[in-house]
């Protein structure tokens, strides 16, 4: 099994206000892609990390094997989700694919 982790803070001029809503949003839209993506087993989204947290929110995907995560990167259902409910509002993303 392959877990990809991705995390990421919100863009400065995002109001705390909307946060709320975005992540919300995010949530639902990237559980739909289970199912939809080849290889992709789980989708768990943290939205309330704890404060020594680096990041706001992250994303945790299972995936069966190491080459399913450039097909979810690529996948149109993906890309789709990601342009419209993540990467207009966030920034500092960091990653970590792993096999255990």
């Amino acid at each position: 099994m392959v877990y990809h982790i991705v995390m990421w803070n919100f863009k400065k001029e995002i109001p705390e206000e909307k946060k709320t809503e975005l992540k919300a949003a995010m949530l639902e839209h990237l559980q739909t892609l289970v199912g939809q993506v080849p290889g992709l087993l789980s989708v768990n989204f943290v939205t309330e990390p704890i404060p020594s947290s680096t990041h706001e929110i992250a994303l945790v995907t299972t995936m069966e094997k190491a080459g399913d995560v450039a097909v979810y990167g690529s996948h149109p259902a993906h890309v789709a989700v990601a342009d419209t409910y993540v990467r207009p509002y966030v920034c500092d993303r960091s990653c970590l694919d792993y096999e255990a």
